[in-house]
């Protein structure tokens, strides 16, 4: 890409790396930690739970202090019967600059 003419800005329009899957999944796990040990599933405070997840771990992740990241959490809250359960998601997002991690919490 050529430099831009002298005297004018240049807008960086992509970070210069991206976050660390690692620390995401570190800061997951710690909330969901400290989120659900000890915790049984109960239906009517599974929405608020689930709330209360995903804007902690957002929060966390925001003060990780990756620069010019935009954060989707997604969090399932399910009672385990035995049964299984099968999910499926799809995202559109550019492999160079984006990223993601998951974690699950059984208890």
């Amino acid at each position: 890409m050529p430099a831009p003419p002298e005297g004018s800005r240049a807008l960086q329009l992509n970070p210069k790396a991206k976050p660390s899957a690692t620390k995401m999944k570190q800061v997951i796990g710690q909330v969901l930690v400290d989120k659900l040990d000890n915790a049984s599933y109960q239906s009517d405070r599974a929405a608020a739970l689930t709330k209360e997840i995903a804007d902690a771990v957002k929060m966390q992740l925001k003060e990780c202090n990756f620069p010019r990241f935009k954060y989707v959490v997604q969090v399932v809250i399910g009672e385990q019967r035995g049964e299984g359960v099968r999910m499926g998601c799809r995202c559109f997002w550019d492999a160079e600059t984006d990223c993601y991690a998951s974690e699950t919490y059984s208890n």
